[in-house]
């Protein structure tokens, strides 16, 4: 089985729900608290040891590449201004990993982003991250992934459990339970109506994948939108290999809208090791 060490940001949404602030600034460079969303996303990947990362972007991107560059003149002087915890954390953001940028330059559906990636795969396992999907536990959700990978061989899917009234807005799987208390996936049914949902199982943008993956999505046809659908091609991987699920261990928050973008930044800011106390207080004052 060969190692795990390649991961696909899908980046090239213009991010329309956050209008106008996504006019001029890229959805995952928003920030929850005090980082951007993309570099939660990139964190959670390196502590899973996927160390090289791969970057669909579009047009009005370039902020994110910028992220995670080196400026050597903001670097000189916050060493000059004596602002060391800040330069070492600059510093740490620009050298935390390598990153090739692949440019989507139509908005044909996930499925399509993925592909984009097809020539750096090189037919080796990989794992797909949304970075507005924000995970936060004790164990990085991509680790709790990569777990079920190397225990299996085969593709494994984040799931969450979620409300009758949120089914209709996911992906949402049908399973049977093995007796090692794995998942294994029989189907899946995008944004299904309540009554159509297999189950209340919801897949939440955290994928593993064999490289046959990527060869299905070369065959997959356009569907809703004329656009090609990741889960389409997942449908048709489980038909030919086992691909399993992974109830993930951990809060999420849905911070690709607006009003899971603010519940986001409301707890990890109640809980921030510097800002927590003092934000608390300010919420309390304005509550009362």
């Amino acid at each position: 089985m060969k190692t795990l060490r390649k991961i696909i940001f899908p980046t090239a949404g213009m991010g329309t729900r956050f209008l106008p602030a996504t006019k001029a600034t890229p959805k995952e460079m928003l920030t929850i608290v005090d980082r951007p969303l993309i570099q939660y996303g990139v964190e959670e990947a390196l502590a899973a040891k996927m160390d090289q990362i791969i970057m669909i972007t579009g047009r009005g991107k370039r902020a994110i590449e910028d992220h995670f560059d080196i400026s050597a003149e903001l670097e000189a002087n916050l060493k000059q201004a004596g602002k060391s915890e800040l330069y070492k954390e600059v510093s740490r953001v620009a050298r935390m990993a390598e990153v090739i940028y692949v440019r989507q330059k139509e908005a044909l559906g996930l499925g399509h982003a993925v592909l984009r990636a097809d020539h750096w795969i090189n037919d080796e396992p990989f794992a797909v991250s949304l970075a507005d999907e924000l995970i936060v536990g004790a164990k990085p959700a991509m680790q709790q992934l990569r777990e079920v990978y190397e225990q299996t061989g085969h593709s494994v899917l984040g799931l969450m459990q979620v409300p009758e009234d949120q089914v209709s807005k996911y992906g949402i799987v049908d399973y049977v339970a093995e007796d090692n208390g794995l998942l294994r996936l029989t189907d899946m049914v995008e944004k299904p109506s309540l009554k159509d949902a297999p189950s209340h199982l919801a897949i939440v943008g955290r994928y593993v994948f064999t490289p046959r993956l990527m060869e299905l999505l070369r065959d997959v046809k356009p569907g809703k939108g004329n656009e090609i659908q990741l889960t389409d091609a997942i449908a048709l991987l489980a038909k030919e290999e086992p691909v399993y699920g992974v109830l993930l261990d951990g809060e999420r928050f849905d911070a690709g809208n607006p009003a899971g973008f603010l519940v986001a930044n409301a707890v990890l800011g109640m809980n921030h090791h510097l800002y927590g106390e003092e934000f608390k207080q300010i919420l309390k004052a304005h509550l009362d």
